[in-house]
């Protein structure tokens, strides 16, 4: 599985140099050891590809929607990236304990708070679970966003490379002040989290957090811990309690 990766991986670097441009210098932020919560936006096809292939050889899954794996190619290469299913339309504890799995496996877990590709660029609103998910899986959270590529089909057509942007933000933990977990403070932490992409992103792409990015973050933990060694997550588990 190790070497399938590796062709794998290098395979993806490759096609996506022919039909893209990509800027991930700041990938060079992200720690090279250590469980780690990437939260993304999702533009496309392109985003998980060109995230795991370009972090490769530093042990890289995500939570997938489960009808992925109703495409051949896709299913085949988030089975080689250890990809967990995720059914969107109920809340799935057996994905969350393979998250939590993963974590404790020192690996990065990428997730996509909005649930769905936008096509267009523009971010849309975060899911509620992406909270729970973060809260109980007790480790470091980093904001990562993609931009500027939500072309590139066109521009495939017309055999141009499409540029994308990747832009990484700080770490971050999530703080409650000793709330209760309700669904309302859940949406409401998530909303937080949306905002630290949107303060990497052009602000011709923040869409529905547009007019949010100077909102005063109550939830969202910064200080101390840029440049820390990634502990270890709590090692809780997740179920419907």
């Amino acid at each position: 599985m190790m070497l399938s990766r590796w062709l794998i991986n290098h395979l993806i670097k490759f096609i996506t140099r022919i039909i893209l441009c990509v800027d991930d210098s700041e990938l060079a932020k992200i720690p090279d050891h250590g469980p780690l919560l990437v939260v993304v936006n999702h533009v496309n096809s392109l985003d998980a590809p060109v995230m795991i292939s370009h972090l490769h050889p530093r042990p890289t899954t995500s939570l997938v929607k489960k009808e992925t794996w109703d495409s051949p190619i896709l299913g085949f290469l988030f089975n080689i990236w250890d990809g967990i299913p995720l059914d969107r339309d109920n809340a799935d504890f057996a994905a969350f304990s393979l998250a939590q799995k993963a974590l404790l496996e020192e690996k990065i877990l990428a997730v996509a708070p909005e649930g769905t590709r936008t096509r267009d660029g523009l971010l849309i609103q975060a899911k509620p679970g992406i909270a729970m998910l973060a809260i109980k899986a007790g480790v470091p959270i980093l904001p990562v966003a993609y931009f500027g590529h939500e072309g590139f089909v066109d521009n495939l057509k017309h055999l141009r490379r499409t540029p994308m942007k990747i832009r990484v933000g700080e770490p971050f933990h999530i703080q409650l002040n000793g709330l209760a977990r309700s669904k309302t403070l859940m949406q409401e932490v998530a909303d937080e989290m949306m905002i630290e992409i949107a303060k990497l992103m052009p602000e011709e792409y923040r869409g529905y957090y547009a007019k949010q990015v100077n909102h005063q973050q109550k939830y969202i933990l910064t200080d101390g811990l840029a440049g820390q060694h990634i502990a270890k997550p709590l090692g809780v588990q997740f179920s419907q309690a």
